[in-house]
């Protein structure tokens, strides 16, 4: 059941639309991300959704009812922001009570609620410690503790794990999924990391210019991506833009300069006529006087690059280069002549 829809969304900073006729319906009990580059307007999304910007245009529709003009504190939403912001004079207690004491609830019941959420964010036994005395990934616990302690309808996240390293990034990830199922609480969150989107999210919305290009779970976002755009953003580093394209039975015929390539079809590929593949997925070989096998090219390293686990190189073919990822031991050096293969279940055809 849909918890919340935004209908025909515009939002302008200084006379210039950030979100224009923009539609997104998120169902109960999900997580759901907001993803794309700086400037796609996903924050400004979230912010919306907050009640910290008014749309001049469209709907807010929240439970069957019109938020549109709901103002912020009669919103009952958790918040988990960047930079925490949490108060440094305040212990652990007080922070997260401190929303709590604002709706002038009884002590007793403040009490109860925060020892309550510590204990699910891991932190039992933190009350009369400061923010100062606590790590990167406790203080952002503490953060969402304050958001979840006022049993929010809904929780939103902007980028909060931008200012955590690596390795913690990565824990509190699993942190905030672990919290997130475990309450059953619907939640949007939003980050530009498309790692991060996709390790814990029911639906990924991917944002371009204020427009959402796909709203799907991440497997299928991942495997098909819709466009160009969404494709080259998650990571398919090659595009082949096809001369010709016939579809026969589940096969589709296509060709590039001359060369022809065939593509297996699953049923929901758009009707345009441009390919991507990512570099991990490409097949290269020795030149060794064999046949060039289908959806084969002739081909010369052109640039050679040591990852670690693999190389990678740059390809030049008769149709463009190739950026390929291959592990090997002896690696192939610049100059050398190869056979650089496209396996057709691997291209995916997008608009």
């Amino acid at each position: 059941m849909a918890l919340f829809t935004l209908e025909d969304i515009t939002v302008a900073y200084n006379k210039q639309n950030i979100l224009q006729d923009f539609n997104l319906t998120i169902e109960e009990g999900q997580l759901v991300s907001l993803l794309g580059p700086s400037g796609c307007g996903k924050t400004t999304t979230l912010r919306l959704i907050a009640g910290f910007l008014q749309a001049s245009q469209g709907k807010f529709v929240f439970k069957g009812k019109d938020y549109t003009k709901v103002p912020v504190n009669k919103r009952n939403f958790g918040f988990v922001f960047q930079n925490y912001a949490l108060f440094p004079h305040m212990t652990i207690f007080d922070n997260v009570a401190f929303g709590l004491r604002l709706r002038k609830m009884p002590k007793t019941e403040i009490e109860k609620r925060v020892i309550n959420v510590l204990e699910i964010v891991s932190l039992k036994g933190f009350e009369k410690r400061y923010p100062k005395e606590l790590s990167g990934g406790q203080r952002q616990r503490v953060a969402i503790a304050r958001a979840l302690v006022i049993e929010p309808d809904l929780l939103l996240f902007d980028e909060p794990l931008s200012n955590l390293d690596a390795n913690l990034r990565v824990n509190m990830r699993v942190e905030i999924r672990r919290i997130q199922q475990e309450l059953g609480i619907t939640a949007v969150y939003v980050s530009h990391d498309q790692e991060e989107c996709f390790s814990i999210s029911d639906q990924v919305a991917i944002m371009n210019k204020g427009v959402i290009e796909q709203l799907s779970d991440p497997a299928t976002i991942y495997n098909q991506p819709k466009t160009k755009f969404i494709a080259d953003f998650i990571g398919y580093k090659n595009f082949i833009e096809f001369d010709e394209r016939t579809d026969s039975g589940q096969t589709s015929r296509l060709t590039k300069s001359g060369y022809p390539f065939a593509v297996p079809l699953k049923g929901h590929e758009p009707a345009g006529k441009i390919g991507a593949i990512r570099p991990d997925n490409l097949k290269l070989e020795e030149k060794n006087g064999s046949p060039i096998p289908e959806n084969g090219l002739p081909g010369k390293v052109k640039v050679s690059t040591y990852l670690g686990r693999s190389f990678q190189y740059v390809v030049e073919t008769p149709i463009g280069d190739f950026t390929v990822n291959k592990e090997m031991t002896i690696p192939y050096h610049a100059g050398q002549e190869v056979i650089l293969v496209i396996p057709g279940d691997q291209l995916v055809l997008v608009d």
